[in-house]
């Protein structure tokens, strides 16, 4: 176990491609070579070096390059084109700015760019980043804690897997069935990556805010522990009333704090909440039930939502309608697997939240089950559902069979929902409140 008596740097893996073109605003020191760097550059790669330079070359190292400003509080440095919202609706490219240092490595073939920096100067941008730099003051403070307790847990949780003999599996596969989760374990080079598989963190390009700098500093290595333990403190959009089980979503280990919670800390009337049910899913999913996340507060949810985020506004419930030949035809790209002619979609299993955790895709060639919960989303759009949280109902027309899917929430459901907890913010909740509100029987506490 750390522990943690400093702020510890921690690496983000921002950008990788076949080039990498960025620029430094003032000068920085390369590491291993006897220069000093300012200007335009482009890097490439080219077996185990890295060549660096802009109109020639300048410089070309083996393994990494570390390129470190000289002033800190006044160089930063510009990477063009970063992808964001990668494999989303809003997938976009920019150019985004960042403090700290520049690490050039060898990944695959292609030459990857990592941020090092101090972990709370990361979480001043993610928090601007996951969200708006305006959200309530309690809102920013209860997601400081969070965002700084999820990466030291999946910190500790690296370490642990690295001494460990037995090779970490995220899939079940058999010729009838696969059972995929996604988690952190696909970053070996660095602790996280920039996108929403991890945390939204985009340098200084979201512009920040002295609220934003004010939550972080006053929950300083604050969060939540369990028995001793940091807690892994998920969070998501939109719950859609019911948060999930972890074990649901990611590998089958039960935290009991991340337990399913009803959004508005009461079950409202009329509903059966055991979504394990069929019967009880559905009429839940296709009702309008109260929770916090139920809200068309534009206020909050401008406070809680990024442009692009704002985007999306039938997070609570929403709904996708298919022909069935358009679904064969997604399907077929998105799994790699010929279905034939798609006739069914099956819901098999359901968690606590009402999230499909195995789906039975029935077509005229093949069947076969998928889940879990991202690999449902995942084969069921262009991008990604909304969530798995969803009935399907067929009908014909005179185009032939149409597939509608009625859902509830914005991604996976375990642990924090944002939206939920915005409207908490602006009711008045403080942000131990909002905590212990989504993360029962956890205890708050400094490591640093």
């Amino acid at each position: 176990m750390n522990n943690w008596r400093n702020v510890p740097d921690i690496q983000v893996g921002i950008l990788t491609g076949e080039e990498i073109i960025f620029t430094l605003d003032g000068p920085f020191h390369a590491t291993g070579l006897d220069i000093s760097l300012d200007g335009w550059y482009k890097a490439t790669c080219s077996g185990n070096k890295i060549k660096l330079g802009n109109d020639t070359l300048i410089a070309e190292q083996e393994g990494e390059l570390i390129l470190s400003p000289v002033d800190e509080d006044r160089n930063f440095f510009t990477l063009h084109s970063v992808i964001i919202g990668v494999n989303f609706h809003w997938e976009r490219r920019e150019d985004q700015m960042f403090r700290g240092k520049l690490r050039l490595i060898i990944e695959n073939y292609k030459i990857a760019a990592v941020n090092i920096l101090s972990i709370e100067d990361y979480l001043v941008s993610v928090i601007s980043s996951e969200m708006s730099a305006n959200s309530s003051v309690e809102l920013l403070k209860a997601h400081a804690v969070i965002s700084r307790g999820w990466l030291l847990a999946q910190m500790e949780k690296k370490a642990t897997l690295s001494k460990e003999t037995i090779r970490y599996n995220t899939s079940v596969i058999t010729e009838d069935e696969i059972v995929r989760w996604y988690d952190r374990e696909d970053h070996i080079n660095y602790d996280v990556c920039a996108d929403d598989h991890c945390q939204r963190y985009q340098g200084i390009t979201r512009a920040s805010t002295p609220a934003v700098e004010k939550a972080v500093n006053e929950t300083k290595g604050e969060v939540l522990t369990y028995n001793g333990n940091i807690c892994d403190t998920r969070y998501y959009k939109c719950c859609g009333g019911l948060s999930e089980l972890f074990e649901n979503v990611w590998e089958p280990v039960k935290h009991p704090y991340l337990r399913s919670i009803a959004d508005l800390d009461k079950i409202p009337e009329g509903y059966d909440t055991d979504l394990t049910d069929e019967t009880n899913a559905r009429r839940w999913i296709k009702g309008n039930p109260g929770s916090f996340c139920n809200t068309n507060d534009k206020i909050v949810l401008s406070q809680v939502l990024n442009d692009y985020d704002q985007e999306t506004n039938d997070f609570f419930r929403w709904k996708v309608t298919y022909f069935q030949s358009d679904l064969t035809d997604l399907v077929r790209a998105r799994t790699g697997i010929d279905f034939g002619i798609i006739t069914d979609l099956i819901p098999l299993e359901r968690g606590a939240s009402g999230r499909i955790i195995r789906l039975k895709i029935v077509g005229s060639e093949k069947t076969m089950v998928i889940g879990k919960e991202l690999e449902i989303r995942k084969a069921l759009s262009r991008t990604h559902l909304y969530s798995s949280c969803f009935v399907v109902e067929k009908r014909n027309n005179e185009n032939g069979t149409v597939f509608t899917l009625f859902g509830a929430g914005w991604g996976h459901g375990v642990g924090l929902c944002q939206i939920g907890a915005a409207v908490m913010g602006s009711k008045g909740y403080k942000y131990l409140e909002i905590l212990m509100h989504y993360f029962r029987g956890a205890l708050l506490e400094r490591k640093y």
